[in-house]
């Protein structure tokens, strides 16, 4: 399946794959303009914007960390997107990545709250640690990534994976198993700092329902707009 195949014949896939390259070019021209307005933050924070709950999933914090998103999106994205079409597809990406997004805010704000019952009972580091929260930026399209990972271990469970490192081979549907409960211990017990593991959770889980939905509705594989 070469990049140009892909152009052809899942053009979404390519052209969201087109315009994160381009968002991360304007991040490298301008970083502190690009993560300020574009970026996702808090709600209670002053540099939140409404938009932000889009424009953040196309946003990088680095070329690794854009390489092996688009690299997945490419791999399995294109998948799915010739088995549904472009528009059904764009529907399931922009769910699955506003649905992470969603629950990476609804966790900021039960932590915020614990923040501040303990900032009324005088902890200078909850403070610290509440300012912080709406001063951190969220970046990335992983959440609708993992979005995409559990949408085609739904469609194709048995089709077998090989990471690259470790050189461990599985089925889609384990790999998908696997990498929800290592997201879900590293998220509540706070491993791995600086990564969103809740919107990963997030992306996979409205994945989950809106592909469950599909199939309920008889729509998962005939659905007009």
């Amino acid at each position: 399946m070469g990049f140009i195949d892909s152009r052809s014949s899942a053009p979404a896939t390519f052209n969201i794959i087109i315009i994160n390259v381009l968002v991360m070019i304007m991040i490298t021209l301008n970083e502190r303009f690009m993560i300020e307005h574009f970026a996702l933050f808090y709600p209670a924070s002053p540099f939140f914007k409404p938009w932000q709950f889009i424009t953040h999933m196309f946003m990088h914090g680095g070329f690794w960390h854009i390489f092996f998103n688009m690299y997945t999106l490419w791999i399995f994205g294109s998948v799915l997107e010739r088995i549904w079409g472009w528009k059904k597809f764009l529907v399931f990406y922009f769910v699955t990545g506003l649905g992470a997004a969603l629950l990476h805010t609804g966790v900021q704000f039960i932590e915020a709250q614990v923040y501040m019952s303990q900032i009324a009972d005088g902890s200078l580091a909850a403070q610290t640690a509440l300012h912080q929260l709406k001063l951190t930026p969220t970046v990335g399209a992983s959440g609708a990534i993992y979005g995409v990972l559990i949408g085609f271990a739904m469609l194709y469970p048995d089709a077998m994976l090989t990471l690259i490192f470790p050189p461990v081979s599985l089925k889609a549907k384990w790999f998908v198993i696997i990498f929800a409960v290592i997201e879900l211990f590293t998220g509540v017990f706070g491993i791995g700092g600086g990564i969103a593991h809740f919107a990963h959770l997030g992306g996979m889980l409205f994945g989950w329902m809106l592909i469950m939905y599909w199939k309920k509705k008889g729509k998962m594989y005939h659905y007009k707009y």
